[in-house]
């Protein structure tokens, strides 16, 4: 039996694995600078979510916040517009799926889907850009008295679903929840 049939770690495996180690840290250190400067920078954290106070948005009237730099579309509809949204039948839409960040992807785009709640059905709050080519619809206007892009003829009704014109999609509904009687938080 040799010297060299040890199992026993020599000097040399101790190199080996001291040389690959500081090679690691040398990787790391270099590579840290380039995923650091991936992550949003502070002024956008601090818009992830913004809390309105609606209180002075009386129904009839429409409010436009911006968020992540789209404009939202808050609106406290009549009861005449929200009957009229219930009594929209799922096969006259051109976009079935509710679209809303807060229920499952495949959820109907029923107006109950696409309220702030069920308690506050009269709050309708949606991302104010076209699902066409990212124009900014006109409220209360169009053929079903909600939304009309007047860039290229898209029509949304009174709960923001497409009705008539290019446009493939309702428009969304951004992650939110009221967290007073008048106050929503959107983010």
């Amino acid at each position: 039996m040799s010297a060299h049939d040890k199992t026993e770690p020599t000097r040399r495996d101790f190199l080996y694995i001291a040389t690959g180690m500081a090679g690691v840290v040398g990787a790391g250190a270099f590579a840290w600078p380039f995923i650091d400067q991936m992550r949003p920078d502070a002024s956008t954290l601090a818009v992830s979510s913004i809390e309105v106070d609606v209180s002075a948005v009386q129904p009839g009237m429409s409010l436009t916040v911006k968020w992540r730099g789209k404009p939202i579309f808050i609106r406290n509809r009549t009861p005449k517009e929200v009957e009229e949204a219930k009594a929209v039948a799922l096969g006259d839409l051109k976009d079935p799926i509710a679209r809303n960040a807060n229920l499952p992807s495949d959820a109907q785009a029923t107006d109950a889907d696409r309220t702030a709640s069920k308690e506050k059905e009269n709050w309708l709050v949606m991302v104010g850009v076209c699902t066409h080519l990212g124009c900014i619809p006109l409220g209360q206007q169009g053929d079903f008295g909600g939304w009309f892009c007047p860039c290229h003829g898209s029509h949304y009704d009174t709960a923001g679903r497409i009705r008539k014109g290019p446009a493939p999609e309702n428009l969304a509904i951004p992650p939110l929840s009221f967290i007073s009687d008048t106050v929503v938080k959107i983010g």
